[in-house]
């Protein structure tokens, strides 16, 4: 089983966050992948967007089934992956190193209510 990065912030819909300052980039935790399955198309955000905490902001597609991509945190996309646009398989092969977007904001205590590593791996065994 892969490991959960210790710095990263989780939710219970399976997103990370890894926060720098008042930014943090998201993408979906080793969990979520599996369940998902072969990942073949991510539709994102545009840059500007205001997200609010547990809103979509975009949507996985897998051979199995599409999932919504839930905002851990409240802010404004400021940068988006378009790397995924060609190579949404990068989800699959290494998900916490592939982020998908960037995240300014609006409320850093919001991350506060976030699972820790520990917590989150206790969440999905």
């Amino acid at each position: 089983m892969m490991a959960y990065p210790a710095g990263y912030k989780y939710s219970k819909d399976h997103e990370w966050i890894d926060i720098s300052g008042d930014r943090g980039k998201v993408g979906i935790t080793d969990f979520a992948q599996k369940q998902l399955g072969d990942v073949v198309y991510v539709e994102l955000p545009e840059v500007g967007a205001q997200l609010k905490a547990g809103q979509s902001f975009g949507t996985i597609e897998s051979v199995k089934a599409v999932s919504e991509l839930y905002a851990p945190v409240s802010g404004e996309v400021v940068e988006v992956n378009g790397g995924l646009k060609d190579k949404p398989e990068a989800v699959n092969a290494d998900p916490h190193a592939t982020w998908m977007v960037s995240i300014r904001l609006s409320d850093p205590d919001e991350a506060g209510s976030l699972l820790d590593a520990t917590q989150y791996a206790d969440l999905v065994k």
